[in-house]
């Protein structure tokens, strides 16, 4: 006798919400370990429309969506979920820490919230102690112009990661780009009385690029123009 029950009733909002023509695509997204901001603006709208349908149907696989305060969504795996996990670098969350420390600059507004990469790379470098930051791309760096060559295109491999979770738009075809407000994933600590900007500042220099949540799902996949040695290099997702 078959244990498959096939005649269970499935509510009306959920049958909407996953026939919706939306869901594939947005459903691929989150299980990639995209964060869906405000500019996405239709998968944003039809999430907003449908989290307690889409809540239920995510426990399921022992897997929560969540809206962050700040207002974008993201599932987020519990230890029991076989949806698969994996981790950032270390430099991964040190970058996605200066670009929530940029989100909160004045100069955000100043320059309507256009970045470039050039912009991030100095933040980073003189942010940060610049020791550490060799280290975390050669362990016996010399602090030679080839290290900090490969600096450069180290925290241009992690905000290409960063983009395919959502915490970055590119615009058009240059190095510029938003910031957009996922970045918070990496300010849960600043979320406190004190000024958030001072907050982050401080844990960027403190070394304490940590994010202190659950891990994140991921897809094995690469986009852009990753070429193959990045490739190897990949540690998707958010050790958080």
């Amino acid at each position: 006798m078959s244990l498959i029950n096939t005649e269970l009733p499935i509510a009306l909002r959920l049958a909407q919400a996953i026939a919706n023509p939306l869901f594939p695509k947005l459903d691929t997204a989150l299980r990639s370990g995209k964060h869906i901001s405000a500019d996405d603006l239709d998968q944003h709208s039809y999430l907003l429309d449908y989290h307690d349908e889409l809540e239920s149907f995510y426990s399921r696989y022992q897997v929560e969506l969540i809206k962050a305060p700040e207002g974008f969504f993201y599932i987020r795996p519990r230890s029991t979920s076989e949806i698969g996990t994996s981790v950032l670098s270390e430099l991964d969350m040190l970058v996605g820490k200066v670009l929530c420390y940029l989100y909160l600059s004045p100069e955000r507004l100043a320059n309507e919230g256009i970045f470039s990469l050039l912009d991030l790379q100095e933040e980073v470098v003189s942010l940060a102690d610049e020791r550490q930051l060799l280290r975390m791309v050669n362990q016996r760096s010399g602090g030679t112009d080839l290290d900090k060559k490969k600096l450069q295109e180290r925290i241009r491999t992690s905000m290409r990661r960063l983009r395919r979770l959502g915490m970055v738009t590119a615009l058009g075809v240059g190095d510029k780009f938003r910031v957009n407000e996922a970045v918070f994933r990496f300010a849960a600590d600043v979320r406190t009385d004190e000024d958030p900007r001072i907050v982050q500042l401080r844990m960027i220099r403190e070394g304490e690029a940590i994010l202190h949540d659950d891990e994140l799902p991921t897809r094995e996949t690469v986009w852009d123009s990753l070429d193959e040695a990045e490739e190897d290099e990949e540690q998707l997702g958010l050790d958080i």
